[in-house]
């Protein structure tokens, strides 16, 4: 008999294989930093103006590049793990990992760890960056940034949970759907304003969003110096029943998949 839970042997295979890849593409590793980096110099240039200003902009300031670094954690999280998966879509692989002993729930494990790795490599140099060059020092969040990372990683598995499973089921003519969902969150998570500016019927909507907990919490922080938990725990409690969901919709997305055929054509 077989175990049942995962075999972290065959996840560590799968990490190599796409870490192998990674490592052996110097377009691929510098397309990990080159847009935080482009981001963060054009966010922290426009934070460098406001900061002169006086006022209500002056003391917004701050928020910019806060905001814009913990932007690119949510993002570069998604496109991690979405970049993995469409890797082995491009090349033809999957059917036949789907055929090895390797499972569903290993895959996935393999696809969060690839997207902790690239998010590394892109992000954490940047911080310094903007450290160096703006004076900007994102690890001063303190012990909130644990708090901040944690629910912006488990949202951005739940989006591309969502996504892999829709390319599974429609092929790579859904492949757009991965570069360019996280946009439709930007404006509704209020990555750069607070919530009260949307109209009063958006809100609910945006409150049912667990970045939108997470930037509030972070305005917070910079602007009162205050850790708002109840926010984190209502950003984790949300993430909870996010990532059920699509982690349900996975599972039934490949499976209607390879009922239909589809899972042989993935690479068409």
């Amino acid at each position: 008999m077989t175990s049942s839970s995962p075999s972290f042997s065959r996840v560590f295979a799968m990490v190599m294989r796409h870490w192998y890849l990674l490592r052996s593409s110097w377009p691929r590793l510098l397309e990990l930093i080159y847009w935080p980096l482009v981001q963060m110099i054009m966010w922290g240039f426009l934070q460098s103006f406001m900061a002169k200003q006086t006022g209500v902009l002056a003391n917004a300031a701050g928020t910019f590049l806060a905001a814009e670094l913990l932007w690119d954690i949510l993002f570069r999280g998604q496109l991690g793990f979405s970049f993995s998966f469409l890797e082995e879509m491009w090349s033809r692989n999957l059917a036949n990992l789907m055929i090895s002993p390797l499972r569903p729930v290993e895959f996935v494990l393999s696809m969060i760890t690839m997207s902790l790795i690239r998010l590394v490599i892109g992000v954490v140099p940047v911080t310094f960056l903007a450290m160096f060059f703006f004076g900007f020092n994102f690890w001063g969040l303190g012990i909130a940034l644990g708090a901040f990372f944690a629910n912006l990683l488990l949202t951005s598995w739940a989006i591309g949970l969502l996504c892999a499973g829709l390319v599974l089921r429609n092929g790579l003519g859904a492949e757009g759907l991965t570069w360019s969902i996280m946009f439709l969150f930007l404006p509704l998570t209020c990555v750069y304003y607070p919530v009260a500016t949307l109209p009063a019927w958006l809100q609910p909507i945006s409150w049912a969003l667990p970045p939108t907990a997470v930037f509030e919490g972070m305005r917070a922080l910079v602007l009162e110096q205050t850790f708002r938990g109840d926010l984190m725990l209502w950003a984790l409690g949300l993430n909870l029943f996010w990532i059920s969901l699509a982690g349900w919709g996975f599972m039934r997305l490949m499976h209607a998949s390879k009922r239909s055929g589809a899972l042989m054509s993935v690479g068409e």
